[in-house]
């Protein structure tokens, strides 16, 4: 978790600069297209409408549903449609409007943090827990470079969102000044969050138990409030999955919109809505995708490694934009610029290409199909470029 913060901020830095720098919607699907060429946009764009967003969508409805049938016995065909259910009801809230859809988010991400807080602060003051569980810090045989890596995949998941505003720049006001704030503070709100929480996850479970339990959030709430803690626990962090869905439902629909706009997506995706005022066939696509990969993939941990493997790969690409862009523009006006450039991005994609390359060889199945989705998207781009 230590590590995947400054991780995220590395990348952030260069997301801040091309936001600031191209305040559109779409987010890398624009970035690429300026610093290649369209096909190159095109495959960023349909990598993370299709696996990322889509993905990152089916994740959410599949863990929601695991943690439902904590509560009810609902048989795997249960979890599957209640998982169903669930994104299509939070891709409808988005569909009627931008402004409910915010509405919703700004209330479960206020819920979501005041009840992190409670457990992260009140925890360890009124329950139990012992210090001695942060001892050792290491194991003193080590971990392999190989293994850190793929333990890193559900912690860049768990912290992407840091970049959701470039995907939304051109309906933000003032995108020079706001995009960069938004990634900055966003990113350092969640590190913080993050750390501290398993600050208190450890404190109330040492590591031996922690590796045993699905939802630790739920067992440490137990250890430090008792039975009814755990329950509340369990109930509040399904809470703050209703409160990431949302979000990443918000912003999904704007890379295919973009695209629509170009001509390099399907006919009708760049419609908005008469009433509504938002990208509503672009928000239908996105629903039936993760709906299809709810129902394909169908487990929790494959879902997630088949999008942490696709959000790898486009944040890289994103970061090598940010070199290309500096070259080919290079008296463009730029009110914001990466911090520790050209060094830092290099590192982040150095660290990158080690844990894509630990989830190559530890999870190739969920890597394979995601490739073969972007692989997909080239006779696509053709008819599209054809017509």
């Amino acid at each position: 978790w230590r590590f995947g913060g400054p991780l995220s901020l590395a990348a952030a830095l260069a997301n801040a600069q091309l936001g600031a720098v191209y305040p559109h919607a779409g987010g890398h699907y624009g970035y690429l297209r300026e610093a290649y060429h369209p096909l190159a946009g095109f495959l960023a764009g349909w990598l993370s409408f299709f696996v990322i967003y889509a993905g990152t969508v089916a994740t959410l409805a599949v863990g929601f549903a695991d943690g439902v049938a904590a509560f009810v016995p609902l048989g795997a065909g249960g979890r599957t449609a209640l998982a169903v259910a669930v994104a299509a009801g939070a891709s409808w809230i988005n569909y009627v409007g931008v402004r409910t859809g915010a509405r919703v988010n700004n209330a479960t991400a206020a819920i979501k943090l005041l009840a992190l807080a409670g457990l992260a602060v009140a925890g360890p003051l009124l329950g139990g827990g012992d210090g001695a569980h942060f001892t050792p810090l290491w194991p003193a045989d080590g971990v392999p470079w190989a293994a850190f890596g793929l333990a890193l995949s559900p912690v860049l998941f768990s912290y992407l969102g840091w970049n959701a505003s470039v995907f939304v720049a051109s309906e933000i006001h003032g995108p020079a000044r706001n995009v960069p704030r938004s990634l900055f503070v966003g990113l350092g709100v969640c590190t913080l969050v993050y750390l501290v929480v398993n600050l208190a996850y450890l404190y109330a479970l040492p590591v031996a138990a922690l590796r045993g339990h699905a939802s630790v959030g739920e067992a440490a709430a137990r250890v430090f409030f008792g039975p009814a803690g755990g329950t509340l626990g369990a109930l509040l962090i399904l809470v703050s999955i209703v409160s990431c869905l949302n979000a990443t439902i918000l912003v999904g629909p704007r890379i295919a919109y973009a695209m629509a706009l170009d001509g390099l997506f399907f006919r009708g995706v760049d419609r908005v809505h008469t009433a509504n005022q938002t990208p509503h066939i672009a928000i239908v696509a996105q629903a039936a995708t993760a709906i299809a990969l709810i129902l394909v993939l169908e487990r929790f941990p494959s879902v997630l490694d088949y999008t942490t493997f696709a959000i790898v790969l486009a944040t890289m690409a994103d970061t090598t934009a940010l070199y290309a862009l500096r070259r080919r523009h290079p008296h463009r006006p730029r009110p914001y610029r990466a911090w520790g450039y050209p060094l830092v991005p290099a590192l982040y994609l150095l660290a990158n290409g080690a844990i894509a390359g630990a989830m190559l060889v530890g999870r190739p199945l969920e890597c394979a199909i995601a490739l073969a989705v972007a692989a997909t998207g080239l006779p696509f781009y053709a008819r599209f470029r054809r017509a």
